[in-house]
């Protein structure tokens, strides 16, 4: 059976590593991210694991200017609560971050000082993780990598695939494991790395509890809501939320907007609310304002507890994405029982949005198609409550849970003595 397909609930077991031998994990990111950062506090309760995140920069533990966004940001989360953290000492500004910036000193020094049985890396593309793979092998310490990629996350040249091909032999003989996050991810490892190269599913999830209580919280608020931003009540909502950069093709879902129009003067039937901001807003804006309809509304940047609110409001979820590793809003959104509609080069796409079942899957670029798939939707009621009860099944088995799941699989694969499954359980569930 190929152990990246399915999920093995944890049991209690004897395991090798227990109160007088827990397991020393590493963990290498760039910085704290939003997303990933309820994750570490989970793993952080495995009772036989002592976990160690390190990271290569404090950008995001204060307002930054994000360049996809396009504006300052500071997030509205605990970003280093609830797990064992350290900053690698670096060189140069820690407000940029590049394939070579901040150049990190210590790596090594650190994995030998600590004594850590496994690393895992999130990302291979960065000299901070690099070095943090090397350092590892060449103390004999097994590395577990996790990453976004899939064949068709962004446009390769020929002499990109052929780099790719030349180092993927380096990359096989460094790393013990990967963590595939689904599908799409896992067919990338299986062309670089070989159909036999061991894998563990590690599913890419979002905090869903928080996701969910937060929208059903906002539920009692939601006509408060539709009223602050004058939409007149009753009319379908059909929500865009992410960066507004030429990749994420909000221009489509505008284009597919206009065509919903039953005359060009006379605006759809529903609301288009565009949440984000970033390089594409102005051009986006002008071409509103040149359609002359009144029904889109552009909101600009919502941080992560707002979010949930303009979800509970929306009818339909659209993310017409080109080259999208993954995408996962899309994970957050579900989390409050909406249809979504995304286009077939969105990375979670084989995993959580399942044509006809929880939404649609049209064409990248088919503006034609997004808009029938749109059209379809704001004209059934009866099919968007459907659907939205598909997601939310759907998106409890993508959980925190499943990942802890993986990555224990993982270590049990590359660490002698390891078991799979928890022996002492945890101290939150």
């Amino acid at each position: 059976m190929n152990q990246a397909s399915t999920s093995v609930p944890l049991q209690k077991q004897t395991s090798a590593f227990g109160a007088d031998r827990r397991l020393r994990l590493a963990y290498f990111e760039t910085h704290p991210i939003q997303y990933r950062a309820p994750l570490l506090r989970r793993i952080a309760q495995e009772r036989d694991i002592d976990f160690t995140a390190f990271f290569s920069s404090d950008l995001s533990m204060r307002a930054y200017h994000d360049s996809g966004f396009g504006v300052s940001v500071e997030w509205d989360i605990p970003l280093l609560d609830g797990y064992p953290y350290e900053f690698l000492p670096r060189i140069g500004d820690s407000r940029r971050i590049g394939v070579a910036r901040p150049l990190n000193w210590g790596i090594f020094s650190r994995l030998r000082r600590g004594n850590f049985d496994a690393v895992w890396v999130f990302g291979y593309n960065r000299l901070a993780c690099i070095n943090a793979i090397v350092a590892a092998r060449f103390l004999g310490i097994p590395v577990i990598l996790r990453a976004e990629s899939h064949l068709y996350d962004r446009p390769r040249t020929a002499r990109t695939l052929a780099v790719k091909r030349l180092l993927a032999p380096l990359l096989r003989s460094s790393v013990s494991c990967v963590l595939p996050i689904g599908q799409a991810n896992q067919d990338y490892w299986r062309q670089y790395l070989g159909a036999d190269f061991p894998m563990a599913l590690m599913p890419y999830a979002v905090d869903n509890e928080f996701f969910r209580r937060r929208a059903l919280e906002a539920a009692p608020r939601r006509e408060e809501l539709r009223r602050e931003l004058s939409l007149e009540p009753g009319r379908p909502i059909v929500l865009y939320a992410s960066k507004l950069q030429a990749r994420k093709r909000c221009i489509d879902l505008v284009e597919a907007w206009l065509r919903l129009a039953p005359t060009p003067d006379v605006d759809p039937p529903a609301y288009l609310l565009i949440v984000g901001d970033g390089e594409e807003r102005i051009a986006l804006e002008s071409r509103v304002r040149r359609s002359g309809l009144s029904s889109i509304r552009f909101l600009g940047f919502r941080n992560q507890t707002e979010l949930p609110r303009y979800f509970d409001l929306c009818d339909i979820f659209v993310l017409p994405s080109i080259h999208e590793p993954w995408g996962l809003i899309v994970n957050e959104v579900m989390n409050a029982e909406r249809p979504v509609i995304v286009t077939d080069q969105v990375g979670c796409q084989p995993d959580l949005v399942h044509h006809g079942l929880n939404g649609f899957v049209y064409p990248a670029l088919d503006v034609a198609a997004l808009a029938s798939c749109v059209r379809q939707l704001i004209a059934d009621p009866a099919l968007r409550a459907s659907m939205g009860e598909n997601s939310l099944r759907i998106i409890a088995r993508q959980s925190f849970e499943e990942d802890v799941a993986g990555l224990r699989r993982a270590l049990s694969m590359t660490v002698p003595g390891f078991r799979e499954h928890s022996s002492a359980g945890n101290d939150g569930h």
